[in-house]
């Protein structure tokens, strides 16, 4: 799990890089496909993975930015950052004090959320 944070202004950017799977766009021919093969960074694809895009202010940290969690494999954290920094100025991994509490509103999140779904079908 990582956080990164965000200045308002490549928010939009940011989401587009978000949703983006190469893979199911149909704009590219075979041969960016193959080239896509073999680029580490391109194969970054944080739609396939669990994240969480937030404005600051939802979650109690730091007003003035967004800031993205991302959960998946190791692996992928390490390429995700390296893909981050290269494509947005604003964009590096939060101190561990924010992750940790970004981490705590999801865990909360997703505690609530099972509740409600026990309480719905009878748990």
């Amino acid at each position: 799990m990582r956080v990164f944070e965000c200045d308002p202004s490549e928010v939009k950017a940011l989401k587009k890089v978000l949703e983006y799977d190469p893979y199911l766009d149909k704009a590219l021919n075979e041969e960016q496909l193959k080239k896509l093969r073999d680029d580490k960074l391109a194969n970054v694809i944080f739609v396939r993975q669990k994240y969480d895009l937030r404005e600051g202010r939802a979650i109690g940290i730091n007003e003035s930015k967004f800031f993205l969690y991302i959960e998946a494999p190791e692996e992928f954290l390490s390429l995700a950052e390296e893909k981050l920094k290269k494509e947005f100025k604003s964009v590096k991994r939060a101190s561990p004090e924010i992750e940790g509490k970004f981490a705590s509103v999801i865990k909360e999140e997703e505690e609530k959320a099972n509740q409600g779904f026990g309480a719905i079908f009878g748990g």
